[in-house]
């Protein structure tokens, strides 16, 4: 009888430690050169358009810190982009794009809405759990069918995610016009769930809803999945190279697939939590543009688990900032997205510039 062996999966090389402090000083610089550049040219976008610069620019920068409403606002704006963040980089280490986490949140909050009115009578203790839990159910089967598609018969994830996500539009549209409509709302919206499927609040006034403190651990939670345990390894592994992968016995095309049903699963909760914690309903409109953020965040973190929650704040800061700006500017608020995306381009550009460089040392 002949006995089978597997190859073993390489570990790494270990990184010097003056390669990881230059590494390190190189993306903070980056990061700073990329933030004041995109600045620099929004300013001169403003100046054309005949506005104030100075002004425009304070507000963005300064609305979040000045009030505890900004500041509120901004953690609360902030948990939907770091979930859809996530929704997007966890399938991106195994080299796969998820672009379906607008439909994910909103197929999340269907599932979360309708365990908070079919079961609006039971205490907190129970429902709120069951709403946040149908929620992460809910988005990682919607994402588990582009998986499904994907490794079974190779469907392109992208097409699969980005079709699905104009499903979830008529999801949610034919729940809040038809199975639990809110007459009064003017939009199509659900009635509110029971008062046992909102999420506290902590401090104020205003209240932060715990939700943001729920966000918190899930980052923990997956910066040690990705970084501290083998499946973690093994999704980095297949994202690195996929043929060493193969070749070691790894499953590359369910290792993808796992990504995606868990990215989807954090983009359900982050619709779960809108409803519980922000609109205590569903209604149409509420995915807002999270998606474009939380692709433009992963983008932005390179990969690293542990950047997304800290470069979501400061996207979340903008988002903030760019209303502000409106009122007391009167610029439009899609300057903001452009310096959202001319901060990705300079960063984009450093990359660039830093692997030249490098080819040139060598």
């Amino acid at each position: 009888m002949s006995v089978q062996t597997t190859e073993p999966t390489p570990s790494p090389a270990p990184v010097p430690a003056e390669k990881k402090a230059n590494g390190l000083l190189w993306m903070a610089g980056s990061y700073v050169f990329s933030v004041l550049a995109a600045f620099v040219v929004g300013a001169i976008i403003i100046v054309a358009l005949g506005y104030d610069p100075v002004r425009a620019i304070e507000s963005i920068l300064t609305t979040s810190f000045s009030t505890s409403f900004g500041m509120v606002e901004t953690l609360h704006k902030w948990v939907p982009i770091v979930l859809c963040a996530y929704a997007f980089a966890i399938p991106l280490a195994t080299g796969k794009f998820n672009i379906g986490a607008e439909g994910q949140l909103l197929v999340g909050a269907t599932g979360g809405v309708a365990m908070g009115i079919l079961l609006s009578d039971l205490p907190l203790l129970l429902l709120l759990p069951m709403v946040l839990i149908a929620g992460v159910l809910a988005g990682a089967v919607w994402a588990g069918i582009a998986a499904v598609l994907m490794v079974k018969f190779g469907v392109n994830e992208i097409l699969s995610t980005v079709l699905l996500n104009f499903v979830s539009f008529q999801l949610i549209d034919y729940v809040a016009s038809h199975v639990w409509p809110d007459a009064g709302a003017g939009h199509p919206a659900t009635v509110p769930v029971g008062d046992g499927a909102r999420l506290p609040g902590i401090g104020g006034p205003p209240p932060i809803h715990l939700g943001v403190v729920l966000t918190l651990v899930v980052c923990v939670a997956v910066w040690l999945w990705v970084r501290r345990t083998p499946s973690g390894f093994e999704m980095r592994a297949v994202g690195a190279n996929p043929r060493a992968s193969l070749v070691h016995g790894l499953r590359t095309s369910r290792l993808a697939g796992l990504g995606i049903v868990v990215g989807g699963g954090i983009g359900g909760l982050a619709g779960a939590i809108e409803v519980a914690g922000v609109h205590g309903k569903m209604l149409e409109g509420m995915q807002s543009n999270f998606l474009i953020l939380g692709i433009i965040v992963g983008l932005m973190a390179r990969g690293s688990m542990a950047a997304i929650p800290v470069v979501a704040f400061g996207i979340a800061v903008l988002e903030v900032g760019a209303s502000s700006m409106q009122r007391t500017a009167q610029v439009p608020v899609e300057l903001v997205l452009i310096v959202q995306a001319l901060i990705l381009l300079f960063l984009l550009l450093s990359d660039v510039v830093r692997r030249r460089f490098e080819r040139r040392v060598r």
